[in-house]
């Protein structure tokens, strides 16, 4: 274990006891959303994970420390720091602990944290991926190799739809990461369920979930693995409103040289500006039900893991 990882002590104990716990990233907090439907999104999202009986490990680095599971009070330091927190992925940690800095960590940078304490169950929103245009930028994001590095299980809404999915489907294919349909046979594209690419792998229960996971790193194969789990259908947005937002706020981006870091929390605040707010709606419905799965899942798995020993 670490010297730099502070692991909650309600954290701690249900993962010596064998019990389920669920990972969740921060930049969803710090990046993704703005003040306070950032803070209450995230109070809520632990929420639902509490009331299916497993512990939330919200998961981010505070004054150099790695931390797996964050109180109220540094849940909303990090809310109100919003975008001067750092989007800390890998290659970000050595900088912020040695100098004792403050980070909302990425999809990979939350599964390396994950990883460290034993937490083999993640929820987020979607996941990075291949950028739009990346033939010529080589923008893809650090997820996708973290995915194929670490043994945590990622529930998203699929890869964020500002993406270019079919290289991003393609790229996983390549790293080896299973990308498991939960209840669909088509990966789900964040903001709307359909996006006409067929999955290979799909799973219709926790159970089968966990089986699939346990199976996998039993088995000694490392690395991590999707469970692509839809927005709910009330929440799903139109196409043929959320693709020409898209389109309008990758076109800005481009013509004012926004890219790296900065681009993804500028394509999904601009679409939230362009949509009346609503993708904002639909992106708290699908952060709020990848918990409550990944909750079931976790429950599932650690009795696997239980029954096993």
């Amino acid at each position: 274990m670490s010297k730099y990882l502070d692991i909650a002590d309600e954290v701690k104990a249900a993962l010596d006891a064998g019990q389920p716990v669920v990972a969740l990233e921060s930049t969803i907090i710090s990046h993704g959303m703005p003040w306070p439907q950032n803070l209450e999104t995230a109070l809520a999202v632990e929420e639902v994970i509490r009331k299916k009986g497993v512990v939330p490990a919200t998961i981010a680095i505070l004054d150099g420390r790695l931390k797996a599971g964050l109180s109220k009070n540094e849940l909303e330091i990090l809310a109100q720091k919003g975008q001067t927190a750092t989007k800390a992925s890998r290659r970000d940690f050595p900088r912020l602990l040695a100098g004792r800095g403050l980070g909302a960590t990425t999809v990979a940078g939350t599964m390396i944290v994950a990883s460290m304490a034993g937490i083999k169950v993640f929820a987020t929103g979607g996941i990075g991926g291949v950028h739009r245009g990346a033939e010529t930028t080589w923008d893809v994001s650090a997820d996708l190799q973290e995915l194929a590095r670490t043994n945590t299980a990622v529930v998203c809404a699929g890869a964020k739809s500002i993406l270019d999915l079919e290289k991003t489907l393609e790229y996983l294919e390549t790293l080896g990461v299973p990308v498991i349909g939960y209840g669909t046979s088509e990966l789900p594209a964040f903001f709307t369920s359909n996006s006409g690419l067929y999955l290979e792998e799909r799973a219709d229960s926790p159970e089968e979930v966990a089986g699939m996971l346990y199976a996998k790193w039993a088995a000694g194969l490392q690395g991590g693995a999707i469970i692509a789990n839809p927005i709910p259908a009330q929440y799903s947005m139109p196409k043929e409103v959320i693709d020409p937002a898209i389109v309008q706020a990758v076109g800005e981006a481009a013509r004012t040289g926004i890219k790296g870091k900065a681009l993804t929390p500028f394509l999904l605040a601009r679409i939230t500006e362009l949509t009346g707010g609503d993708s904002l709606e639909a992106n708290i419905a699908l952060v709020k039900n990848n918990a409550s799965v990944a909750a079931d899942i976790a429950i599932a798995y650690a009795r696997m893991a239980k029954e096993d020993v």
